[in-house]
């Protein structure tokens, strides 16, 4: 439907993954939640769902409780039930190669390393879908890859997180408004 949206947040489920690199996903959700007085208090598809409307779009906030994974396995059903078009699919994730603090849209595209998105082009059977990514810092050398996405951030990464969270929540809302190729050009490349 055209005016049915899913913005959909990666991360991992549990108080063992809060506040880690790979949660900026769910960090920036819960803020937009927050932001447009969302409630997330369903357990649907696999995830933790809520739902609300502006600017006459009815929209779902999704976090996939299924670990990042699986996002793809709840995601589609969301998708498929109330059969809504790929592009109105937002995702947000975690990146380690822009700089930290960064915000990149993009309107589709591969996955590259991210599991998560890589389990979401492989369950909805495309690549066009838009996604935001956030910057969350680059591995030490010789540093493992998971160990450093698991990580939490520092205290002194901590603001800068917050600035980029809070402006990956305002670019979901600008991209209901304004579509993505307005929403690409106020905050693609922009570092918080």
């Amino acid at each position: 439907m055209d005016n049915l949206y899913i913005i959909c947040g990666l991360g991992n489920p549990g108080p063992k993954y809060e506040d880690t690199r790979h949660n900026i996903g769910f960090m920036t959700i819960d803020k937009l939640a927050n932001d447009l007085n969302v409630k997330l208090n369903k357990i649907k598809f696999k995830g933790l769902l809520g739902e609300g409307k502006i600017f006459d779009k009815r929209f779902f906030l999704l976090k996939p409780q299924t670990f990042m994974n699986n996002s793809g396995e709840s995601l589609r059903p969301l998708r498929d039930f109330y059969k809504i078009k790929d592009e109105n699919i937002l995702i947000i994730a975690d990146d380690i190669d822009i700089l930290f603090g960064q915000i990149k849209i993009k309107k589709n595209g591969s996955a590259g390393t991210h599991n998560g998105l890589k389990s979401i082009v492989n369950h909805l059977g495309t690549k066009e879908f838009p996604r935001i990514k956030i910057g969350v810092g680059k591995k030490m050398e010789g540093e493992n890859l998971a160990d450093f996405v698991l990580s939490k951030f520092t205290p002194s990464e901590r603001k800068h997180i917050d600035a980029a969270t809070d402006a990956g929540a305002k670019a979901c809302i600008d991209f209901l408004e304004k579509g993505i190729e307005k929403t690409m050009n106020i905050y693609n490349n922009k570092i918080y």
